[in-house]
């Protein structure tokens, strides 16, 4: 059997009841509470208190503390009045009380009940909002991808319509370049030919005066000779025959030369032909593209000189990973294309990719095989940027192997000189370093 608590005090206002029962040193956890809205009761083995109440209370507003080794009941009144007493006249009737009981257990039950609804209801109307909200965030996010979208796809539009003008003006330029070297060519041929008429004309009218002055000199001749033939009595005949002033102009003409067309400046005796000739296959199976099906991509980004202008630009403006996705693209497009993987290495040196830099330049390498004068500037920047990230990643050696075959291509380059000296500087000093560590 329980022990019932007698020991409870209690005090109120007009509108407020404040009950508190000692513990009587039973532990929080182990207090079972029930407050309805005429029945009070706190369940703590092996003590029990219960309270049929004077009037109705308002169990809603009413709350049950346990604090300071006590349960405080805060109650509030329905009707403003004092009561005098805290119990019901009833309370000693068993029967009652067992009845008031039940309802209590009863109500509380159904209080349960519908709180659990409420609180069900609440859930599924904050789901269904937050449903709602992430569905318009959703929206508004896609509607702002789609605008993104949109101006870089008009942005992309606009430099590629740029980029096409150039090309145009550049073609437009060039072919009036042309035209204008053509316009001198025909000239200088106008010219020569007219000085060349000139100076056969000017032989053949010189041809009859001399023809002329001959003839008169040699009737002047004549006639001198009829007056020595009747000085001299019949005597032999002497006719001397004047010779012209000065010999006749040779004739003008055009000697026209024909070179043996080579695409590679070197003189046949210093070029390797096959060589060079599979550089050109080469370069000619480099810029052969590869179909992207990417329904994402425009058609202007699947154009790999657009994509390696763009890179380029991007580099520039100092947006190292974003000329990085450019060349990514591009690569994709043309993968035998070493210009591509040079551009990519110079991007990832500044990201301080050193790995990554190290891959795209050997790969640039293998791809600037065989060696001719041809690709000697891209071989040159290959060797340099992958000496740097070896001396980046401090692999000193391996970096000045590739500084030493950037010499043995440009080897009147002083900075490179400096650059390789300092490099053999570092490794002596790192030597001379483990001697010492060793020792």
């Amino acid at each position: 059997m329980p022990i019932l608590v007698k020991d409870y005090s209690w005090t109120e206002t007009k509108d407020k009841v404040h009950v508190t029962v000692p513990l009587k040193g039973v532990k929080t956890a182990n207090v079972g509470l029930l407050c309805t809205n005429e029945f009070l009761k706190a369940n703590y083995p092996p003590f029990l208190f219960e309270a049929l109440l004077y009037k109705e209370i308002d169990d809603d507003k009413s709350v049950a503390k346990i604090r300071d080794g006590a349960v405080e009941f805060n109650l509030v009144k329905v009707e403003n009045e004092i009561w005098g007493k805290l119990l019901s006249e009833k309370s000693e009737d068993k029967a009652f009380m067992l009845k008031k009981k039940l309802e209590a257990v009863e109500y509380v039950q159904k209080q349960t009940e519908r709180q659990q609804k409420e609180a069900l209801a609440k859930k599924t109307t904050d789901k269904r909002y937050t449903v709602k909200e992430m569905m318009r965030l959703e929206e508004e996010e896609k509607s702002r991808i789609e605008s993104v979208k949109e101006t870089e796809r008009k942005n992309a539009e606009d430099e590629m319509e740029r980029w096409k003008q150039l090309k145009k003006e550049e073609e437009m330029e060039e072919k009036k370049k042309l035209a204008e070297e053509r316009l001198q060519q025909s000239l200088k041929e106008v010219d020569d030919l007219d000085i060349t008429n000139s100076v056969n004309g000017a032989g053949k009218a010189r041809e009859p005066a001399i023809e002329k002055s001959q003839a008169i000199f040699n009737a002047e001749t004549m006639e001198t000779g009829d007056v020595a033939d009747d000085k001299t009595s019949n005597n032999e005949k002497k006719t001397v025959a004047a010779k012209p002033r000065g010999s006749q102009p040779r004739q003008g003409g055009n000697i026209k030369f024909k070179f043996t067309p080579r695409v590679f400046p070197t003189p046949l005796r210093e070029s390797k032909t096959q060589e060079e000739e599979e550089w050109l296959q080469k370069q000619a199976e480099a810029r052969k593209t590869t179909e992207l099906n990417d329904t994402d991509l425009e058609e202007h980004e699947k154009d790999p000189d657009w994509l390696k202008e763009k890179g380029n630009k991007l580099f520039a403006s100092g947006s190292f990973l974003a000329a990085v996705n450019a060349y990514n693209l591009a690569i994709r497009i043309q993968p035998k294309n070493h210009l591509l993987y040079l551009n990519r290495s110079a991007c990832h040196l500044k990201l301080r990719n050193f790995y990554k830099c190290l891959d795209d330049c050997s790969r640039a390498l293998d791809l600037l095989q065989p060696p001719v004068p041809a690709n000697a500037n891209a071989r040159l920047k290959a060797h340099i940027r992958k000496g740097t990230a070896f001396c980046e990643l401090e692999l000193y050696a391996e970096g000045l192997l590739d500084y030493n075959e950037a010499l043995k291509i440009d080897p009147n380059n002083e900075q490179l000189k400096k650059d390789a000296e300092s490099i053999k500087e570092a490794i002596e000093k790192g030597d001379a370093d483990a001697t010492v560590m060793t020792s």
